[in-house]
């Protein structure tokens, strides 16, 4: 979704790591990402600065006052990354490392960020390495693209991760997880979770949903691009803190990707990310209700050892797509509502775990939705065929609405370039119209991709929930002509054919 130079100038970055010494493909991710948060920190306090002089709201530059360490103390001013990179080589490597990165990792941006970077740790090497990233960093110009850019370009760089497929993790790609968020339609008074949150873009685009649907039209300002931006002028001051400080939460097994959700939430406006580190599936973890909704795509193929295993679960297996759907239930207050993508395997896997977790689904919730994803949608990846399960807890299933998404707006290849058509925007519009509006009645029409299939019917197939077990396969009658007739015209071309080589003949003398 990048053009060739942004991936060439990532490649440039990374290579400039490896060659460096940080050749393991997280620690240098990591190491980039202070750098990117450096950098975006930096001009988005500046942003925000002139964004609540202009609305007339109160905000602390975060770079206001003076930062101690021990008897030393710093105009918070010249920790900006804009003052720093005008230093020599010399100068900057110990002034970043010593004085700019302790900083940041005691940076507070509010309520529940402070001390969240306390173990991370500045892992470059030398002066000329923390030039030339710097210097590429800023060739990339993050700030000056449009926010899904910002993110790809994010998403990018941790492609390198997501490529080894690690405990079974693939990057969700944007268009997709805003998708799901706009079926789910967080509001709020929701509190939201994702269980194995990755890099936090199921949170961050959660909290760009509830604020869209919280601006008026008077709120929705132009940037200097001429882009639309929602500022959430709806919002009372009480609704907002808690929207960004209480009600987004996410988990993580991994401190280190941990430490990246934190930066790319608070990148993207989130200013006090609640993203910790903990094992979902783990001992220590309580299985009791507690959220309102759920969205998430969480690892899979992949097994638990039974020993970490939380004695809670239901389901006796080891392998965490099933798992996790069990915890994502357990999770769910009443009435909440989730969007999980899944494996197909779970939708039509035969061992009696597979067939509980789906029995459960449709007998103990309501299940609205299947949304079958075309298998190259995590190219260059990952090749798997992937579905969306849609579903209230506790309500009752009835007909469950089913949708083959095989067009999402790119290609299906390694590419994964854009292209003129997508099912996505009538996927969203449907969902609303059908689903939403329970409008059971209206069947689809010979050229549509999507058709309901009742409860009973999903009962009577031993809750097999994959799509190609109730899409019906329309067969087109062809009616040849009699054989005599066949016989005819075949001799008339024949007879034409002899003739035109006739003519030939004549022409050649």
């Amino acid at each position: 979704m990048l053009n060739s130079t942004l991936k060439s100038q990532i490649d440039k970055l990374r290579e400039i790591f490896w060659s460096g010494g940080l050749s393991n493909p997280l620690t240098a991710v990591e190491q980039i990402s202070y750098l990117i948060f450096m950098y975006r920190i930096d001009i988005l306090d500046s942003q925000r600065v002139a964004k609540a002089k202009r609305l007339g709201q109160d905000y602390t530059s975060l770079f206001d006052g003076t930062y101690v360490d021990g008897d030393k103390s710093y105009d918070k001013q010249k920790l900006r990354r804009s003052h720093w990179t005008q230093m020599s080589a010399d100068q900057m490597f110990p002034y970043v490392r010593d004085v700019v990165f302790p900083f940041i990792k005691e940076l507070d941006t509010g309520d529940g960020f402070a001390g969240s970077l306390k173990d991370a740790s500045f892992l470059i090497p030398k002066a000329s390495m923390l030039v030339t990233a710097t210097t590429t960093i800023n060739d990339l110009q993050i700030t000056a693209q449009n926010d899904d850019t910002a993110g790809d370009i994010y998403e990018y760089l941790l492609s390198e991760i997501s490529s080894a497929g690690k405990n079974g993790q693939f990057r969700t790609p944007r268009h997709i997880i805003q998708m799901i968020v706009d079926i789910v339609n967080p509001t709020k008074h929701d509190k939201v979770c994702d269980p194995a949150c990755g890099t936090a873009w199921f949170l961050i685009n959660a909290y760009k949903h509830i604020i869209k649907e919280n601006t008026s039209k008077d709120g929705i300002i132009k940037d200097e691009w001429w882009e639309e931006q929602y500022t959430g002028d709806m919002l009372s001051k009480e609704d907002r803190k808690r929207v960004k400080n209480e009600w987004l939460i996410g988990y993580d097994i991994d401190s280190t990707m941990v430490r990246i959700a934190l930066m790319n939430s608070i990148l993207h406006w989130v200013d006090s990310p609640n993203i910790v580190y903990g094992d979902t599936l783990g001992k220590q973890y309580k299985l009791t209700p507690e959220y309102d909704i759920v969205l998430a795509n969480p690892p899979f193929k992949w097994s638990i050892d039974a020993g970490d295993m939380n004695e809670n679960f239901s389901l006796s297996t080891k392998k965490t797509e099933l798992l996790f759907l069990e915890l994502i239930l357990e999770k769910l207050t009443i009435w909440g509502k989730a969007g999980v993508i899944v494996p197909d395997g779970v939708l039509f896997g035969s061992s009696k775990a597979h067939k509980h977790i789906r029995e459960k689904i449709i007998e103990d919730n309501e299940l609205k939705a299947v949304i079958s994803l075309p298998s190259g949608v995590f190219k260059p990846y990952a090749w798997v065929s992937t579905a969306i399960l849609i579903f209230t807890k506790g309500d009752e299933t009835k007909k469950v609405w089913y949708y083959d998404l095989q067009n999402d707006g790119y290609s299906l290849d390694d590419k994964r370039n854009e292209i003129e058509w997508s099912n996505v925007p009538e996927i969203q519009s449907l969902y609303k119209d059908l689903v939403l509006g329970r409008k059971y009645d209206t069947e689809p029409k010979e050229w549509d991709n999507w058709f309901w299939v009742t409860k009973e019917e999903i009962q009577e197939e031993w809750y097999d929930l994959s799509l190609n077990k109730y899409k019906e396969i329309v067969y087109e009658t062809i009616e040849y002509e009699k054989p005599e007739i066949l016989i005819k015209q075949i001799r008339e071309i024949e007879n034409s054919i002899l003739q035109g080589m006739d003519e030939l003949e004549e022409m050649l003398g």
